[in-house]
């Protein structure tokens, strides 16, 4: 249904989208993740038509967003963080100026009211916009997005500002929108997006680091090691553990009532140490309360990502500079050169130094000879000329 392929938008120096490419199916909804300046904005602002990129395509339901805008933007309904709404006007008056801006061709208030229902508005359609709770702005902006029923949703940050509960109701409201529409979703709010999403894509410096689902990309990146509640003495347990075959480090990570702890428990490489764990901590009276696999969030996942990413481009960067300044105290010929000019020294005088020195630069004032003047007249043969005159 969207298919972004090299996708790359420059300002200037800057690379805000560096060619990144990703497809979304009907009837997906996708999560788009990424911290401030990473990129997201201006992507969505690409695929929804509102600027232009420098290079790649963007097809929606296989129209090119720049080729064919027009038919292209018909197919999309989108939700800005702010939503446009106009105050002043009541949320029938509103839908009704909008239906008519978008050109929508199915019957008008038929349409409007079956909107209205699908997002849970039709008891507020008389009154002012400026009047409603900020959860119900939203749920107006939502349905000017879904005005002519148009097959793709791009929403940014749909429940930023909202209170718990109305963060619930428009989270269930976009999973029953993902059943008919595909739904892309740019949010910070990662439980959100784990609760919602069936896909993820994380973009970091214009780039993207990550495409899967919530579920493997935090199985990828997870490290593997246990969780134990254990009831007993932290030192005893401690030791308990570190006695077990294949196990290769742990440490307390919380203490709870009594003698009870969690233990992080990190095992060696393809080793399975659940049955020997137990078996020791038993011989030693020690109570096993319960055992599990750590499980990163979405949120861990997130910042791994990002951290990865940015280490990446600072060696990357490290390795650039250095190469750099290998080349500039290495000529061609590989003679080492003077990588900069001495302090207070100009590059003309450097110039100026390396230069060989005229042979008559010492001579007094007003003897150094010049080619103008031509060879030097012997003084004999002056005088014969004056004698012939």
């Amino acid at each position: 249904m969207i298919e972004v392929i090299h996708l790359s938008k420059h300002y200037g120096a800057k690379r805000a989208v560096d060619d990144i490419s990703f497809t979304v199916d009907q009837g997906q909804i996708l999560g788009f993740l990424g911290p401030n300046g990473a990129g997201k904005s201006t992507t969505m602002n690409i695929i929804t038509g509102y600027i232009s990129s420098t290079s790649g395509t963007v097809k929606i339901d296989g129209v090119d967003i720049l080729e064919e805008p027009i038919k292209a933007k018909k197919k999309i309904g989108y939700l800005p963080e702010q939503p446009p709404l106009y105050m002043d006007m009541t949320v029938q008056g509103y839908l009704r100026f909008m239906y008519e801006l978008k050109k929508v061709t199915l019957p008008r208030d038929k349409h409007i009211d079956e909107i209205c229902q699908t997002v849970k508005i039709s008891d507020v359609q008389h009154r002012l916009i400026k009047n409603l709770s900020k959860g119900y702005k939203q749920r107006v902006g939502l349905a000017q997005a879904l005005l002519g029923n148009p097959p793709v949703l791009i929403l940014d940050e749909p429940t930023v500002g909202l209170d718990p509960q109305q963060i619930i109701e428009i989270r269930n409201l976009i999973q029953d929108l993902g059943q008919k529409h595909t739904v892309i979703l740019s949010s910070h709010i990662l439980p959100e997006v784990q609760a919602v999403c069936d896909r993820v894509i994380v973009i970091s410096k214009g780039k993207l680091v990550a495409d899967d689902t919530p579920e493997h990309l935090t199985q990828s990146l997870s490290h593997h090691n246990l969780v134990a509640r254990v009831e007993g003495e932290q030192q005893q347990v401690l030791q308990t553990i570190r006695t077990v075959p294949g196990v290769k480090n742990v440490e307390v990570i919380k203490t709870l009532e009594g003698e009870t702890a969690d233990y992080q428990i990190e095992p060696q490489e393809n080793a399975d140490i659940r049955r020997e764990l137990n078996f020791a901590l038993a011989a030693k009276r020690l109570a096993l309360l319960s055992l599990k696999n750590e499980e990163l969030s979405l949120e861990d996942v997130f910042l791994e990502l990002i951290q990865n990413d940015e280490a990446e481009q600072t060696k990357d960067a490290d390795a650039e500079q250095a190469q750099g300044d290998a080349g500039e105290t290495e000529s061609p010929d590989g003679q080492e050169q003077p990588a900069s000019l001495n302090e207070g020294e100009t590059g003309s005088a450097a110039q100026e130094e390396a230069l060989p020195q005229d042979e008559n630069e010492h001579l007094p004032a007003g003897d150094t000879p010049h080619e103008e003047d031509g060879p030097e007249a012997n003084p004999d043969e002056t005088d014969a000329k004056k004698e012939e005159d």
